[in-house]
């Protein structure tokens, strides 16, 4: 199995809001500096996300890929790559933890493998910049409290995407 790399971050809103921003793909390249593009290509019968397309710009690393994502509960989202130019596999998760009032702890998995050769050391260090990132942005927009865009495919329920 291959390595992941993890990280996690303590933000001031409830679950839902937190899951709210996660779930809203429209809004992605407006706090996720990687993410130029994002185009939910799917939904499930709850209007929550199942294929998203993104394009990414990582500096070196520039990339479009659609990603199949699996919601777990309220509080757990998964994905998975299904297309890529740039990488052979991509597994990540958001998990929600509420860690006192209106707290959550979020942390975020990652597991990339490119297709170009790349030393393991390097390839978690990128992994821990990406995640180190995402975080940030998502606190970032998360506590800002700004709502998410209607009709991103993000079902318009709190937690659902």
């Amino acid at each position: 199995m291959a390595e992941h790399t993890s990280s996690s971050i303590t933000i001031e809103a409830a679950p839902a809001e937190v899951m709210g921003v996660i779930a809203d793909f429209a809004r992605y390249p407006d706090w996720t500096g990687e993410v130029k593009e994002a185009e939910v290509l799917e939904t499930d019968a709850r209007g929550r996300a199942e294929q998203v397309r993104l394009v990414m710009d990582a500096g070196a690393i520039k990339d479009d890929q659609i990603l199949a994502y699996t919601w777990t509960g309220e509080h757990e989202v998964s994905w998975t790559l299904v297309k890529s130019q740039m990488l052979r596999s991509l597994d990540g998760s958001y998990l929600l933890r509420p860690a006192g009032p209106g707290t959550t702890e979020v942390t975020y998995r990652l597991t990339v493998d490119v297709k170009i050769p790349m030393l393991g050391m390097i390839k978690r260090k990128a992994e821990k910049v990406i995640i180190d990132r995402a975080l940030a942005g998502l606190k970032k927009r998360v506590e800002a409290g700004e709502e998410p865009d209607a009709g991103t495919g993000s079902g318009g329920e709190p937690g659902a995407a």
